[in-house]
């Protein structure tokens, strides 16, 4: 009988530790906001600055300024149970070596936590500076997966588009989106916004479409070019003439990075109507894809007057971001 009343003590003791890894809250918080947990002789100082300064950097390409991302602070003694529920954190504190690290669903899930500590408030601001842009990129990667579980839990079959069949990849679209035009070259797909003066006429955009690799060497003028092209050609305005292209008041910028393991150019800018006064921001992804000889774009933009535009653009990234090669 002993032995009977150990194990069961063993078996119920192991299933809730295993309930207790599983059954983690849900993590709470607004995208592109993270929680700065630091004593306030930090946060007040120039650490603070440090952080508000990187964080509260401009978003490029947005025609009102927007922060790269948002922030909130709290004391380390205010740090409760319900503070730790947020989904990405940055703790910021005094220790005895300096120390940048990552830690994933410690308290809740999905959730991003990064400890930033030194000896000495010197200290940590050479570990903030030396680690900031990957800190920034560590939430925002973070982020953009969240979004994709989003869309993913109602997505749209994507097998039903013609363009995507042939190119022979998949996007995770989600089912707000509705298609405009599927050439099975080129498609464009379109959700309907309930915000700002536009409302119904509000709209964020998906572009997909590729071209021949005749050259292996992109740069911003030909991906300007490219784009200005395509609108030409696909994205008519409400009359003769009027076409989407890319804004010539304002240069874009354009940076190299990887998607699905190979060469790809980001490029954020402002696109307006050709003789109107339509406008918005942009954000292209142009995947150098060698082995099938082609360069694969992925587009998002939108129109969204009188509203703030970070959100929208980064509903479209990670939309973009979940493209695969079948």
């Amino acid at each position: 009988m002993k032995k009977i009343i150990s194990v069961l003590c063993i078996t119920v003791l192991l299933t809730s530790c295993m309930d207790n890894k599983v059954v983690l809250p849900r993590s709470v918080g607004a995208f592109n906001k993270v929680t700065v947990v630091a004593k306030g002789s930090l946060w007040t100082g120039s650490i603070g600055d440090q952080i508000r300064s990187s964080f509260g950097e401009l978003m490029v390409g947005l025609p009102q300024p927007e922060k790269t991302l948002s922030i909130g602070h709290v004391a380390p003694n205010g740090f409760t149970s319900m503070m730790r529920s947020n989904r990405n954190i940055l703790i910021v504190e005094l220790s005895d070596k300096d120390s940048f690290t990552k830690i994933y669903n410690k308290y809740a899930s999905p959730q991003t936590i990064v400890y930033v500590s030194s000896k000495d408030k010197l200290g940590l601001e050479k570990v903030l500076q030396k680690n900031m842009k990957e800190v920034i990129k560590i939430f925002k990667d973070s982020d953009i997966k969240v979004m994709q579980g989003v869309f993913y839990n109602k997505r749209v079959n994507d097998s039903m588009y013609k363009t995507l069949k042939n190119l022979n990849i998949s996007l995770t679209i989600p089912k707000e989106f509705k298609t405009v035009d599927d050439t099975g070259e080129f498609l464009w797909l379109r959700q309907h916004l309930k915000s700002g003066i536009a409302r119904g006429a509000g709209n964020n955009n998906i572009l997909v479409y590729s071209l021949p690799l005749t050259d292996k060497t992109i740069s911003q003028e030909n991906i300007v070019s490219m784009r200005d092209e395509i609108g030409k050609k696909y994205i008519p305005g409400s009359r003769e003439g009027m076409y989407m292209i890319t804004e010539a008041a304002y240069i874009p910028k354009t940076l190299q990075t990887e998607i699905l393991g190979v060469k790809a150019f980001e490029t954020r800018g402002k696109w307006e109507v050709k003789n109107d006064f339509m406008a918005g921001p942009f954000l292209n992804y142009a995947i150098i894809d060698q082995k099938n000889d082609r360069l694969l774009v992925v587009e998002g933009f939108t129109y969204a007057p009188s509203v703030n535009k970070r959100e929208f653009l980064f509903e479209l990234e990670a939309i973009a971001k979940s493209l695969k090669i079948n």
